[in-house]
């Protein structure tokens, strides 16, 4: 891990390394804020190329709400560590049980704890409640599908491991660059931060976790009728466009999980930075209803 932090954290919040049984795992956590009565955990799961920074503009709604919130680098990303060549240990199952070890090290347990996806991070979060969904109260699937992610998406996925063959970290940054600015996958110019931040973020990701972690996007296997039958809270959340999972594939993913379905109008496929307020409301506005005992509801 980075002795000195790339992003500053929000306000109140504390970045520090958690450890685990699996490890030790770069955080930003996020308290209640002061006076607000504690509601609920969050384990927030970043996407691919992503970070935990990705998460930095909802903490403070989501503190106000009174949720405490933490944000994690998995195992090979931003400051988390993680071989470089060697993707065994990126292997989903790998990633979903060190999910499973960093909610079991929040040690608050006596608050609802729930889990929140974006992206890969929400294929990494299923494949983790499919493990074992004892720990959580709900899953939030943010930006992230059924299965494997489209077509246009795995080109652009195929083009990053390419690169990264005969490429180094730094020389891959510069080559994506020059490519232009893709939503998220394969494009880490996209993000909360200034460039030369976002460029720090990519030189600490491991090489290995993006070769095996874009292999997964690509071949993810529709998992939605396993998760359906789990007695957990689902809410489907996406912004009113997507390249990455078109909105009727999300759509459609919602009604068989009988989930919560909020579309973020003025979003794409990261609502955590494009409409970061709404965004954090809607997720409450979901938590608040798992909390008090309500059903699984749909809106639009």
């Amino acid at each position: 891990m980075t002795t000195e932090p790339a992003f500053t954290p929000p306000p109140n919040a504390r970045a520090y390394p958690l450890p685990t049984s699996r490890g030790t795992f770069a955080v930003v956590d996020s308290p209640v804020a002061p006076g607000v009565e504690p509601r609920g955990v969050a384990l927030l799961l970043p996407g691919f190329t992503g970070s935990k920074e990705d998460f930095t503009l909802m903490h403070e709604p989501l503190a106000a709400r009174g949720y405490r919130t933490v944000a994690v680098d998995g195992r090979g990303q931003h400051e988390s560590d993680g071989p470089e060549r060697d993707e065994a240990p990126y292997a989903q199952g790998e990633l979903a049980r060190d999910v499973l070890a960093q909610a079991a090290a929040l040690g608050d347990l006596g608050s609802p704890l729930h889990l929140f996806g974006h992206s890969l991070g929400g294929q990494i979060a299923r494949a983790a409640v499919l493990l074992d969904h004892t720990p959580f109260r709900s899953l939030t699937l943010m930006a992230s599908g059924p299965a494997q992610i489209s077509d246009s998406q795995q080109q652009r996925v195929k083009l990053l491991r390419d690169a990264l063959g005969v490429m180094n970290m730094a020389e891959t940054w510069e080559a994506i660059l020059a490519m232009g600015p893709p939503e998220e996958v394969g494009g880490p110019a996209r993000g909360i931060g200034g460039q030369e931040l976002l460029r720090r973020r990519w030189l600490g990701t491991k090489p290995a976790q993006l070769l095996a972690t874009g292999r997964q996007l690509c071949t993810e296997p529709d998992r939605v009728d396993e998760l359906a039958a789990l007695p957990l809270s689902f809410h489907v959340l996406s912004g009113a466009s997507d390249d990455t999972w078109p909105v009727p594939v999300l759509d459609e993913m919602a009604a068989r999980l009988n989930a919560r379905r909020t579309v973020i109008p003025g979003a794409e496929h990261s609502p955590n930075a494009d409409q970061p307020l709404r965004t954090a409301q809607a997720v409450a506005d979901f938590w608040d209803t798992v909390d008090d005992g309500g059903v699984r509801a749909t809106e639009a």
